[in-house]
């Protein structure tokens, strides 16, 4: 079997610039698993929270976003706000399979993130970014379930 381009690890350390939370449209998905720590977390029902933080998105549920600037509804000077209860996806950032394909995947994700290949950073084992991708995949199909109003 071949092993990973990235066997010996790469470099990543979050620098907290809120720079993943914010730029282009984009989608953050949620999984049960991940309204279920967001309710909790802000105290209130699932039904008041997909009223307040969501939008469906064909048959899943993501969060919203500022229409302007595209901030995510949870960014709060330029910290994430429900940091301890973050959705999957934004926890295993960037540990995700299309980060992951090739180096050039790689070094354009860097473009966007000054965290990763950050020279405080530490080098996180390769066995550590496959197990957070794969969450990250498990988190995938998690997303999956029918949304109905």
């Amino acid at each position: 079997m071949n092993e990973p381009w990235f066997q010996e690890g790469l470099r990543f350390q979050c620098t907290g610039c809120g720079g993943c939370c914010t730029g282009s449209p984009g989608y953050v998905f949620l999984s049960e698993p991940d309204l279920d720590a967001l309710t909790r977390h802000l105290q209130c029902d699932r039904d008041a929270f997909i009223r307040t933080y969501a939008r469906q998105v064909d048959t899943q549920l993501a969060l919203i976003e500022d229409p302007v600037n595209y901030d995510c509804v949870f960014l709060k000077d330029k910290r994430c706000s429900v940091y301890e209860a973050r959705p999957v996806q934004c926890r295993t950032f960037p540990w995700w399979i299309q980060h992951l394909r090739e180096p050039t995947d790689w070094q354009a994700a860097k473009e966007r993130c000054e965290g990763i290949d950050h020279p405080d950073a530490p080098v996180v084992a390769s066995d550590t970014i496959a197990e957070q991708c794969l969450i990250y995949l498990d988190n995938l199909v998690a997303q999956h379930f029918i949304y109905e109003q």
